[in-house]
């Protein structure tokens, strides 16, 4: 009975910890859009300072190493593999897959076989992209291609940093709530092409906990809805830095991201994101072998 009495008491004193919080929490249903659109960019623009403000901002590339988990269908870990990804935003991304001894294999990014190590570079810029591996380079799917574009539109960082003054953007404040044990507000915002993306915001930490983005097929009509969480913010280069990154589609764990660093405006080659560029680093490799 001791255990129980303590247990409810608990409870109670939890609740009654977080009724405050929500009653002083302004309700979006009541608020004027006019009212509820500047909420919202008031809490992103706090969000933007803290992140490092001019120097968040002024980022035009980024080069991170860390490691990469990737699920199976089964919400099983299929592997780790270590990894440095390049981007000049907004639209071209090298990522360089490196792949040591026996275990490290191919089936972590594309399900094929092992393979005895080397290194698997996938390379988008804007329309166009390649990849290499053992067999030389080649270049992306049509379909690889579309879903990068889906990508570079739904990237936190871009839509941070380039979209928020584009032309039919709407925000609104969408009211307040317990994410992962931490108070946020939520703040919404809807692009010209329909996508959603719904930023849970630490009410004291002004940090991006969670965002949302929301899609719905033009021709089938199906929803689809990715969440990415952000953790573990260290400062680096200026600019506060979730070292801990992971993402589900429609419920299915899609990845997991453990930086262990990451640098801005490196100053890259220009041919660093070129098919050029590929072709050299190949040719590099195959006189390394013979």
């Amino acid at each position: 009975m001791r255990l129980k009495t303590f247990t409810l008491a608990a409870a109670i004193i939890v609740v009654a910890a977080f009724t405050p919080f929500r009653a002083a929490a302004q309700n979006p249903e009541t608020m004027m859009p006019d009212e509820s659109a500047a909420k919202a960019k008031q809490i992103l623009q706090q969000l933007i300072d803290t992140l490092g403000g001019p120097a968040y901002l002024q980022v035009r590339e980024s080069l991170c190493e860390g490691r990469l988990a990737q699920f199976g269908h089964a919400g099983d870990v299929t592997g780790y593999v270590h990894f440095n990804d390049s981007w000049r935003y907004p639209d071209k991304n090298r990522t360089e897959y490196i792949f040591k001894g026996n275990k490290r294999a191919l089936a972590v990014l594309t399900g094929d076989v092992p393979v005895k190590g080397g290194v698997v570079i996938e390379l988008f810029a804007g329309d166009q992209g390649w990849s290499l591996d053992a067999g030389g380079v080649t270049e992306q799917p049509a379909s690889a291609i579309a879903d990068f574009q889906e990508q570079v539109k739904k990237d936190t960082d871009n839509l941070l940093r380039l979209r928020l003054k584009e032309d039919g953007m709407i925000f609104r404040y969408a009211g307040s709530d317990i994410v992962d044990l931490k108070p946020v507000d939520w703040v919404e915002i809807v692009d010209a092409d329909h996508r959603t993306f719904r930023l849970a915001i630490g009410r004291s930490s002004h940090l991006l906990v969670r965002n949302v983005v929301v899609t719905r097929n033009d021709t089938t009509r199906e929803r689809t809805e990715e969440v990415t969480l952000f953790s573990n913010y260290h400062p680096m280069d200026g600019v506060l830095t979730p070292l801990q990154i992971s993402r589900e589609r429609d419920g299915r764990a899609i990845f997991q991201v453990f930086y262990a660093s990451c640098k801005y405006n490196p100053g890259f080659a220009d041919d660093l994101f070129t098919k050029a560029g590929l072709d050299k680093h190949f040719s590099e490799i195959a006189k390394k072998k013979k």
